[in-house]
């Protein structure tokens, strides 16, 4: 199965630190068919190429920050991948002139206007539209520890919110996003969006913002709980992982198992642990439902799709970007640490560094792992190979 990834990034003054409605000159300067804009101007998405490699994923992320770069530097600004900007303003954002977004702005209002965040998201392939809903079901059990993963949210509007992903608790005031729920096939969840759309609640299945979905344009399944994460080694940890975790259930599928682990409800609120937390407290053991230390969850998640990652070759790496992230703690939490060193302007300087692939220290390969690749033993990554046959967005 190939994956491809989207990711959000903000637009900064580089003196100031604060988003700026720039998301048009920086586009001007760059591939439409890789980079588009977001709902508000002080952001802008990119679209990765397919890939069935770590090391082709991770050269063609980290290829489209450097062009992103390059062309925000041109005009003296800066990107950002982080799930909130830590300086965000509050006054509202500017909205992109498109006639879907101001109909989103004028509907919506106040969770229009402060959709100032950023994410990542993941496709996989998937083998057809019911096998997609099905897996759905199997895997959304362990969607919160991508969020913990990826946590890089801690600060709102220059205040610590005490959350993670303050981020995630913004996304889910809209109307659809958060747990997916259980369909029975594609024609039963198809029917689901087709209500909310006549109801009025959603004005097309662009807006369905769940945790995961299948894709509305592309036959993959979306991964879309994650915070934007600052550096592309864990955007490829989080790629990783799904594909496994979806290629396991895929599997299962086939053989005839049950897909559904039964009740969802308290999926919610094991999303509002990890937001809450991320991988510095507890998360929700997705077969107990009991409070356990995040490295139990995460290794376990890890343990489980195995045989996926050593089926794709991507075991070692795995496992390496797997302690190096749980070592290094997450995003959140270096944030905070630089802000308690430097306050936020200094954080905000690590996050553009971060993004740019810079990094204080490299986590050192473990012992006996020569063979895996430059990326993970914290080398610079590849700077040619953009692009692919196909891109994930559109």
């Amino acid at each position: 199965m190939r994956i491809g990834v989207e990711e959000e990034f903000h637009i900064l003054g580089v003196e100031s630190g604060r988003l700026v409605p720039r998301a048009d000159p920086v586009l001007r300067r760059l591939p439409r068919r890789n980079f588009s804009p977001e709902l508000h101007q002080c952001v802008v998405e990119s679209n990765s190429g397919v890939h069935m490699t770590l090391n082709d994923l991770y050269a063609d992320l980290a290829e489209t920050r450097r062009r992103l770069d390059a062309a925000a530097s041109s005009l003296g600004l800066a990107v950002m991948a982080a799930g909130a900007a830590p300086l965000a303003p509050a006054a509202p954002g500017r909205p992109t002139p498109d006639a879907r977004y101001r109909h989103m702005v004028e509907e919506y209002r106040q969770v229009a206007d402060e959709q100032l965040i950023c994410g990542a998201q993941v496709h996989v392939d998937i083998p057809d539209r019911d096998t997609a809903v099905r897996v759905m079901c199997a895997v959304s059990p362990w969607l919160p520890v991508f969020l913990a993963l990826s946590v890089s949210s801690p600060f709102w509007r220059g205040a610590d919110t005490g959350y993670a992903s303050w981020r995630t608790m913004v996304w889910q005031r809209w109307p659809t996003a958060g747990p997916v729920g259980c369909f029975a096939d594609a024609a039963e969840y198809d029917a689901a969006v087709r209500d909310l759309i006549q109801a009025g609640i959603i004005t097309d299945a662009g807006m369905i913002y769940y945790d995961i979905r299948p894709s509305a344009h592309l036959q993959t399944l979306e991964l879309r709980i994650c915070d934007a994460c600052p550096r592309v080694e864990t955007v490829v940890l989080i790629a990783a992982l799904f594909r496994a975790l979806v290629t396991e259930a895929c599997e299962l599928h086939q053989a005839g198992a049950p897909m559904c682990p039964g009740r969802h409800e308290w999926l919610r609120g094991a999303s509002w642990r990890a937001a809450r937390s991320g991988l510095e407290g507890a998360l929700i053991d997705p077969e107990t439902h009991r409070e356990v230390p995040a490295a139990e969850v995460v290794r376990q998640q890890l343990a489980r799709v195995r045989p996926a990652l050593e089926a794709y070759g991507d075991w070692e790496t795995v496992e390496a970007l797997t302690e190096a992230a749980l070592a290094d703690g997450s995003a959140a939490q270096r944030m905070r640490r630089r802000a308690q060193q430097e306050g936020l302007p200094g954080c905000v300087d690590m996050l553009i560094a971060e993004t740019r692939g810079e990094r204080e220290r490299r986590t050192p390969t473990p012992a006996g792992r020569k063979d895996l690749p430059s990326f993970v033993a914290g080398l610079p990554g590849p700077s040619s190979g953009f692009g692919a046959p196909e891109a994930i967005g559109g």
